[in-house]
């Protein structure tokens, strides 16, 4: 491995690693750069399974160890150590797992190619919170979603906090941008998709009813939090869906009702 020791909060090595916390400038630079951060060595090593590439490996000595498996698959790329409060100074946070890597960005498929032979998909719109945007994922993976499509103003879900939350099966579930929304809709539809809004409505049908005779093709879609469902998004949905629910509760955050979805239908 190339171990280099770090001591000087300012090295040049360390710019992928900066200002961590600030969500708008991550959010902006990392797709300029063609990165993201990958948090901990269980998730940079599905990260490194899944067969992305890292730029550099960030650790503090205690958890050198930890990232034997990703550092032995990539023995040229850099292995920055500094001190954990070294760490702590660059990224603005303790790093309580000890270890960072800056990756390369993959380069997106296309919706036919994430979708081809898919049987159940999620699709979010415009769901802002990163953490909720992994949680979607790391339910998906669980109940065996094919694929996750997201709308043009939808988190990233390689943000640093959703690879996190999601425990890197972010990697594991095949996923895409859509160029354009709710028109992205109509190439799911044409793909033989029913495209299934879990949404409140006079019309809406309940969960189990719609459990009973379950579509082929299966596309959940999915609404930002507070909001829900955009109405042209309800219109552009083949059915709406609601979870039936006790004590006059109306709805779920966005990532519980995505599990309750993907398990009924699984």
């Amino acid at each position: 491995m190339t171990v280099i020791t770090i001591a000087d909060v300012d090295d040049e090595r360390l710019t992928d690693y900066r200002d961590l916390t600030d969500v708008a400038l991550r959010t902006r630079i990392e797709p300029e750069r063609g990165l993201y951060i990958a948090e901990g060595a269980k998730v940079i090593g599905r990260a490194v399974v899944a067969g992305h590439v890292p730029r550099s490996f960030l650790v503090s000595p205690r958890w050198l160890d930890s990232l034997g498996r990703p550092i032995a698959a990539w023995p040229d790329v850099p292995v920055l150590v500094g001190s954990e409060d070294l760490l702590e100074q660059i990224a603005g946070f303790n790093v309580h797992r000890g270890a960072l890597a800056a990756m390369h960005r993959p380069v997106l498929p296309s919706v036919a190619d994430v979708t081809a032979g898919a049987r159940r998909i999620a699709v979010l719109e415009d769901v802002m919170n990163h953490t909720n945007v992994g949680a979607v994922f790391r339910s998906a993976a669980a109940m065996g979603i094919d694929a996750v499509l997201v709308s043009p103003r939808c988190a990233d879900p390689l943000y640093r906090r959703s690879v996190r939350v999601s425990m890197g099966t972010v990697f594991q579930v095949p996923w895409t941008r859509l160029e354009s929304w709710p028109a992205g809709l109509g190439a799911l539809k044409e793909a033989g998709f029913t495209v299934a809004a879990l949404a409140l409505g006079d019309d809406a049908i309940a969960l189990d009813e719609f459990e009973a005779h379950p579509p082929a093709r299966l596309a959940w879609l999915l609404g930002t939090e507070g909001d829900g469902l955009s109405a042209a998004a309800v219109q552009a949905a083949d059915v709406s869906v609601t979870i039936p629910m006790a004590r006059g509760v109306d709805s779920l955050n966005v990532a519980a009702a995505s599990a309750v979805a993907f398990w009924a239908l699984r």
